[in-house]
């Protein structure tokens, strides 16, 4: 797996984490967040550029997307 983003925000009331993005990412795309407390495995089910649903993103790129535990700033994502 390699490092393709990492978490820049998490809003915690609706369960959506902010992805600043290094490398292209997909809906349907399988993800792992890994933190020091953090370790969650996702499949993107949908993904959203200022409010607006996309199907894919890429690098530089700061995406919304649903997850389904805590997760916190700084936090790797790797794909």
């Amino acid at each position: 797996m390699k490092k393709i983003g990492e978490i820049t925000h998490y809003y915690s009331k609706i369960g959506v984490a902010i992805i600043k993005l290094s490398a292209p990412l997909a809906v349907g795309d399988e993800i792992n967040i890994k933190g020091s407390t953090t370790d969650l495995k996702e499949t993107i089910e949908s993904m959203q550029v200022n409010h607006e649903d996309i199907k894919e993103a890429k690098s530089g790129d700061e995406v919304g997307i649903k997850v389904s535990d805590k997760v916190r700033e700084g936090d790797e994502v790797l794909k």
